[in-house]
């Protein structure tokens, strides 16, 4: 693993009412097979873990995140763009929230079975 801290951090605006920001504090560049964990001050964990192919993105979104406190949903922006995102457990209403400001919607909650199995077969059917 290389960990690259960004000095100074890059600060910059996101969000279409240019009002939240994001600051890239670091980069970590893994080889095949290495995990980095990210955890908060509240307990709650976050792997990811690199492969020769790519990525894992996320734990088992329907198993391990849910017991790291974690929900995966999938969001829908107002520019038609999609992205996966993980709300901490308790504060959905937060996150319902900021998508609203944003002008996004969730298109589904990615966290149990049965929503993940009716997925799994509306695609492959």
């Amino acid at each position: 693993m290389n960990f690259i801290l960004s000095n100074p951090p890059r600060k910059f605006v996101t969000g279409i009412n240019k009002d939240m920001f994001h600051i890239d504090m670091a980069q970590i560049d893994l080889e095949p097979n290495e995990q980095v964990t990210f955890i908060s001050k509240g307990g709650v964990e976050y792997d990811v873990v690199k492969r020769e192919w790519g990525f894992y993105a996320t734990p088992s979104m329907n198993a391990r995140l849910l017991r790291f406190n974690l929900r995966s949903v999938l969001v829908k922006t107002i520019g038609d763009k999609f992205f996966v995102a993980l709300v901490e457990k308790g504060k959905e209403e937060l996150f319902e929230s900021s998508l609203e400001k944003e002008k996004s919607k969730i298109v589904t909650w990615l966290d149990t079975d049965e929503v993940l199995f009716h997925l799994e077969k509306k695609l492959n059917s």
